[in-house]
């Protein structure tokens, strides 16, 4: 079903034309079903139901009379008008001539500059009273004046070819040909081109450059909600083979034959086909993608948040498949510009800077880890760009639904903080401390598998993102580091600067007026907050030096009632800060203080009965009961954790 452009509720035709034509005479025709001999001098502007036309859109239809109207009221209805109808009389030269010397000009000059073209169809009435055509006599004038749809001969007293007239004059406001059919070029115009070459590459699911016949029959039930009858296809194929050299190749359909066929809808007058193909892909009237289809609206609540769906995972994955021609496990950057062929530019402009993101293989290139890590981070941080992308690669019809299935928007922050536990997967995480502090080493250092690469990277150039994996307690979970930019100490968070699901405050161990800055932060901004915080000392491997603030870092934790310092050195970088983030941005406020407490409690007994090392082939009963003790330990003092910092948070 052809879908209707929702900005034109009604269409507008206007008849015009030398006086005694038969304007009116078309109108009433119609109306009445019958010919009417007294004729008054204009009709009255008349509205048909849409029940009652081919396109099932109600449609006005407004006479013109010369001597009842100025010139400023014609220009005022030809401006209001969809589609104008200019009528000539088949046995009066002089009113055709009148087309191209009068009519067709008046028309152009009468719209604005800031509108298209205004569609035309020239309509012959009298046909009764002669014995030829004159249709190739009007054919120039197409030529001449593309904006002229289509030309018919009509007559108002044998009702021959009325309805036909009215059903052009809608069409060409519905399915134009202007925008695709050059009449010049006798070719379909380069913006509809390019629409069906990005169709072609959608619909071209093995990416092997031919449409086979599953190929084009999932594009005819997208399109047309039905089948197409083996039949059918062979005629379709049997006439590309006739008309276009390589229009068939291995008995699939080239790009070249899907481009003449669609020449061919227009050329027989069957618009409605190839418009039908485009507006099913989101184009609009100007052959652009609409606004509406690209980005849906969302609502998305103050404090919730937006991930990949489970079926935007998979339509990703399939498309990171399907373009990973040599099976290597990742995307060159020649497989991502073909990739990326259908959209109008590559979401990410600086492909060299995808390592410094997200994980990637030895050559830099985007496993389908990294892939998916990518489109995970745009969709929390740019969700209208991750929605642009679903469109132009085709979500909306490999899955025959809005993109908006492929996202999901999380629980509201606050209810999180109520219920004291996120079920989000992708946790933003800002990092925040002085120049020189190290953050962007420790926002790479959790992409980063080879520290010795990664030590070798330039820190000062590309995204201040970093997005990676992480499990806790089993489950797997998106950590996003952000590097808060500081340009001078004293300059001031933005509110977009601190909120977040946990923030990481970091400080150099090694430089002794390093961590009054984040002191300072945290006092600020934080303290009050229920935002979890985790202050980190960096450059472990270097000698620890005394801070030269009141408070040693340690003593500043216990005072505040936060994790005392983890200590971070990228020679030592054994991922546990990541989850000790996500951890508490999972479970935010005081319950992550004690989770990951006794999580370290458990360790630690783990490691003493030296489970690690027997594991469940052990059989020493000694070995089980010491364990036994040690997990019974854990969990009472978890408890007494959890009602001292119950007793102790302010309310």
């Amino acid at each position: 079903m052809v879908t209707w452009n929702t900005n034109k509720r009604i269409v507008r035709i206007l008849l015009v034309g030398d006086p005694g034509v038969g304007k009116t005479s078309l109108i009433l025709s119609l109306v009445s079903e019958d010919f009417l001999e007294d004729v008054p001098p204009k009709a009255e502007e008349i509205t048909i139901p849409a029940d009652v036309t081919p396109e099932q859109v109600p449609t006005n239809i407004v006479d013109y009379n010369a001597s009842e109207q100025n010139d400023d009221s014609l220009h005022e209805e030809i401006n209001k008008a969809h589609v104008v109808c200019i009528v000539y009389s088949v046995e009066d030269e002089s009113s055709m001539d009148r087309i191209s010397e009068y009519w067709l000009p008046l028309i152009r000059d009468s719209v604005n500059e800031s509108e298209q073209r205004k569609p035309v169809v020239l309509v012959g009435n009298k046909i009764d009273l002669i014995d030829y055509s004159t249709i190739d006599n009007v054919l120039g004038i197409m030529e001449d004046f593309p904006e002229v749809e289509s030309c018919v001969e009509c007559s108002a007293k044998t009702l021959h070819n009325i309805s036909e007239m009215f059903y052009y004059a809608q069409k060409a406001v519905l399915h134009p040909a202007a925008p695709l059919y050059s009449m010049e070029d006798q070719d379909l115009t380069e913006k509809c081109k390019k629409a069906l070459v990005r169709i072609f590459k959608i619909c071209d699911i093995d990416g092997d450059g031919l449409l086979n016949d599953f190929e084009l029959n999932h594009f005819q039930r997208r399109c047309f909600n039905a089948p197409l009858q083996p039949q059918v296809l062979e005629e379709v194929k049997a006439v590309l083979s006739k008309n276009v050299p390589d229009g068939v190749v291995n008995d699939a359909v080239t790009l070249k034959g899907f481009l003449f066929l669609h020449c061919l809808f227009i050329q027989r007058g069957r618009n409605e086909t190839t418009w039908a193909v485009l507006r099913r892909f989101g184009y609009n009237e100007t052959l652009e993608m609409s606004k509406e289809y690209l980005q849906p609206a969302i609502k998305i609540p103050p404090g919730s948040s937006t991930e990949l769906s489970h079926r935007g995972q998979q339509f990703l994955t399939m498309l990171f498949e399907r373009n990973d021609r040599d099976l290597d496990g990742a995307l060159s950057p020649d497989e991502l510009k073909s990739l990326f062929s259908a959209c109008p530019a590559l979401p990410w402009p600086s492909l060299s800077d995808l390592r410094r993101i997200v994980p990637t293989n030895e050559k830099g290139w985007l496993t389908l880890h990294g892939w998916i890590c990518r489109w995970t981070l745009q969709t929390l941080v740019d969700l209208p760009r991750t929605l642009e992308y679903l469109a132009y690669l085709g979500f909306n019809v490999h899955e025959n639904e809005s993109q908006l299935t492929a996202i999901q928007v999380t629980r509201e922050r606050r209810l999180d903080l109520a219920k004291k536990q996120s079920n989000r997967t992708v946790y933003m995480c800002h990092v925040i401390g002085p120049k020189s502090a190290g953050k962007t080493a420790l926002c790479r250092a959790l992409i980063a598998e080879d520290m010795k690469r990664l030590l070798e990277r330039d820190f000062r150039s590309g995204s201040h993102y970093c997005i990676n994996s992480v499990q806790i307690y089993g489950q797997e979970k998106h950590l996003v580091m952000r590097d808060i930019e500081v340009r001078q100490v004293l300059d001031p968070l933005q509110p977009q600067d601190v909120h977040c699901d946990v923030a990481c405050l970091v400080y150099d161990t090694n430089n002794p007026k390093s961590f009054e800055y984040i002191a300072r932060i945290y006092i600020k901004y934080f303290a009050e907050s229920k935002i979890p915080v985790l202050i980190t000392g960096t450059k472990g491997d270097l000698a620890e030096v005394r801070q030269e603030y009141l408070l040693q870092p340690a003593e500043f934790c216990q005072k505040y009632k936060i994790l005392p310092p983890q200590i971070f050195s990228l020679k030592h970088n054994k991922k546990d800060l990541y989850v000790k983030l996500a951890t508490m941005a999972a479970f935010p406020r005081f319950q992550a203080a004690w989770i990951l407490f006794y999580r370290h409690r458990l360790e630690h007994l783990w490691d003493s009965t030296n489970l690690r090392h027997f594991g469940l082939m052990s059989s020493d009963p000694q070995l089980w009961w010491k364990a036994g003790i040690g997990l019974a330990a854990a969990t009472c003092f978890g408890y007494f954790i959890v009602k001292l910092f119950q007793r102790s948070t302010p309310s």
